[in-house]
């Protein structure tokens, strides 16, 4: 874990449904880059959210 570093939650779509994953990284840009690498770079991504703490 880096310093600054938040958790998203990042709405997805692969093989035809929506998944919701939490990711942890700096920025919105850096949460996208992480599911790229994870899950290929043909997944659509839809949503990224910052998630609130309680």
């Amino acid at each position: 874990m880096r310093c600054g570093s938040k958790c998203f939650l990042v709405e997805m779509k692969r093989n035809g449904m929506t998944e919701t994953i939490p990711v942890t990284a700096r920025s919105p840009i850096g949460a996208r880059k992480v599911i790229r690498n994870e899950y290929a770079e043909n997944v659509e991504i839809l949503v990224v959210k910052e998630e609130k703490r309680k």
